[in-house]
């Protein structure tokens, strides 16, 4: 390319938005999104997933693509003016867990009407090896363009960390790769003038996949390792979270806490490297079984609240419970594959009446998604609270004052300062 490309942005979610405000600052960019709702909310200054703040985005959505700026469209006929396409959209995982990749293909597949010489292609979109290069490039040369002669590729892993408002997009040191030396070359440096803590230039895409898709897998694992040991340590009551400060001070203690696992990257990533490993005929066990452990913490959380209520000699069936929280995290709205729904399930299948409390949360998602209604204030007296997303705002609770007598307070995060619970994860 000899002069600065328009940049097309597929999918404006936690990951695509934030990008294309980045590359907007300095180049013209498409911010394209099927979702017709979510581009007309971002044309009014608003982003549902409280990532971009509304003066940003309305110092920086252009009406036309004659200058630098953020052209928001939901119409592909407008994808002919890009020549540099990097595609953001969701890799979930079916009921079985395995991979879905019906958005990374229909995306491919709508870009290839719109490709043209030279063009170039990079996929965020957390996959395994080879997904790029083996399963979105033949959908690509449905363009009749040919690979690495006529159009190119890469891929640069997301990290993006929802809610975290230190480590934004350009404040993270971004991986990137081309199909070819010339386009890698491309894609890393125009990456890095955007990018404020740098690139690093992997040596092939599939390496570039690859260490996406374990970075998500590490921290799956160790969690799960953190919540085996809370297990362990629960049956010989002691403090988890005490016993984690004391280990902590070791230098090279990695500050793992035990908690619930769930949204759209450590909930997921691990069964797409999974799922390769099974493919070329290895059973990867140890990520495979932290799966299984981290999945199965909504149940047991549950469970020992219950028995902490029949400990304090309090009725189960009819009790009235609160849990505070049902997004994937704290400090953000995202519920998305929320593993805080199996608490509440399994506390329902006590016959307990359950409360959700999320200042967080969009009622509407939440109705829709768990056919839940959220509260909007606390006034009720409960058996048993559970705090299982550390939302900023539940510093503000007292949870001593929700409780009726010998009520159990359990918290899944240390959150709450210890004289104010009756139980910790």
């Amino acid at each position: 390319m000899k002069k600065k490309p328009v940049i097309a942005i597929i999918g404006l979610g936690y990951v695509g938005l934030p990008l294309a405000v980045a590359f907007a600052k300095k180049y013209k960019v498409i911010g394209f999104d099927i979702n017709i709702a979510r581009v007309d909310a971002l044309r009014q200054h608003y982003d549902v997933t409280l990532e971009v703040p509304s003066d940003e985005l309305k110092n920086i959505i252009a009406n036309d693509l004659h200058s630098n700026g953020l052209y928001l469209s939901s119409d592909e006929k407008i994808l002919n003016k890009a020549q540099f396409f990097i595609v953001t959209v969701p890799t979930p995982v079916d009921k079985n867990n395995r991979p879905v990749f019906d958005p990374l293909i229909n995306a491919s597949r709508m870009i290839s009407r719109h490709l043209k010489p030279n063009d170039i292609v990079v996929y965020e979109s957390t996959v395994y090896p080879g997904v790029t290069e083996d399963l979105m490039v033949p959908i690509l040369e449905e363009s009749s363009l040919t690979f690495n002669k006529d159009f190119f590729c890469g891929y640069s892993p997301e990290r993006i960390n929802p809610g975290d408002k230190e480590h934004t997009v350009t404040k993270i040191l971004k991986v990137t790769s081309g199909s070819t030396h010339e386009s890698a070359l491309f894609i890393d440096n125009l990456y890095r003038s955007v990018i404020s803590a740098g690139t690093f230039l992997a040596t092939s895409i599939k390496v570039a996949e690859a260490a996406k898709v374990i970075e998500n897998s590490q921290r799956d694992i160790n969690i799960a390792f953190v919540n085996e040991l809370a297990k362990i340590f629960a049956l010989l009551e002691i403090d988890t979270a005490e016993v984690l400060e004391a280990a902590c001070t070791k230098w090279n203690f990695l500050p793992f806490k035990p908690g619930l696992v769930g949204g759209h990257c450590i909930g997921v990533d691990p069964y797409y490297l999974a799922q390769k490993a099974q493919e070329v005929g290895y059973h990867p066990e140890i990520i495979l079984a932290g799966r299984r452990l981290n999945d199965g913490m909504g149940k047991y959380i549950a469970s020992e609240a219950v028995k902490r209520m029949l400990k304090n000699d309090l009725q189960i069936r009819g009790a009235k419970a609160l849990i505070l929280g049902i997004t994937f995290k704290e400090n953000c709205p995202d519920i998305r594959n929320s593993k805080v729904i199996d608490v509440y399930n399994q506390l329902v299948s006590y016959g307990i009446e359950v409360d959700v409390f999320d200042p967080c949360a969009s009622n509407e998602e939440v109705k829709q998604e768990f056919a839940i209604d959220l509260i909007q204030e606390l006034k009720n007296k409960y058996a048993l609270i559970i705090l299982a997303v550390a939302h900023r705002e539940f510093s503000e609770i007292n949870v001593l004052n929700q409780t009726i007598d010998n009520g159990v307070v359990y918290d899944v995060k240390s959150f709450f300062p210890r004289e104010m619970i009756t139980k910790r994860l």
